[in-house]
């Protein structure tokens, strides 16, 4: 697509999010989101010693004059600890920009939509601009939006799975529903995955 993406005050030419986990090592996840040509990448809070910025964290490992962190809630399974990691990471110098998520089953690792609607409230009142990772539920997704989100982020399959977008219905009438950009987040597992989703609009 030749349109930016639009998120909130920020414009992206690069429809494609990466992530910093699961690479065999630094050099091996710099090399990826180089060939991706990604704009954006996600940093998992829980993942990071605040402390140790600047000495050598996963944090020093990528240009941010050429990304954009993208610091998320990633295993936070209540809407306060969501909540209070994002805070840690505004305090740490991060971006307003938060993927959220507020998980709600340990085995499926799928989300708690009250949770996360709650989440939401109090971030979007604080400043944050809200990404909300959650299920492909159209009334869930209109929620989202209506409270502020600057992006709802739908699942294509359960976190890990590798399953690929299993019912491209939901995402399709989720995209046509709202106005604020939709992201198939979580279970895209190949190239062919991605391409599929970025179809649907």
């Amino acid at each position: 697509m030749s349109s930016p993406l639009q998120l909130g005050p920020l414009s992206l030419g690069s429809r494609l999010l990466v992530g910093t986990g699961r690479y065999r090592d630094y050099e091996q996840m710099r090399a990826c989101h180089e060939a991706s040509g990604t704009e954006m990448v996600t940093v998992a809070l829980r993942r990071v010693n605040l402390d140790q910025l600047g000495k050598g964290s996963l944090i020093d490992q990528i240009d941010q004059k050429r990304y954009l962190l993208l610091p998320n809630t990633a295993g936070c399974y209540t809407a306060d600890e969501a909540v209070r990691y994002a805070r840690l990471a505004r305090e740490a110098g991060f971006n307003e920009f938060i993927k959220l998520e507020v998980i709600g089953d340990k085995e499926t690792l799928l989300p708690d939509t009250d949770g996360l609607l709650a989440a939401t409230r109090t971030l979007v009142k604080e400043g944050f601009k809200v990404l909300a990772y959650t299920n492909d539920d159209l009334i869930t997704a209109l929620r989202l939006e209506a409270e502020g989100c600057a992006a709802v982020m739908p699942l294509a399959s359960p976190i890990g799975s590798g399953l690929g977008l299993l019912n491209p219905y939901s995402i399709r009438t989720i995209k046509s529903r709202l106005k604020v950009p939709v992201i198939v987040d979580a279970g895209v597992g190949t190239a062919s995955d991605a391409a599929i989703a970025m179809e649907l609009g």
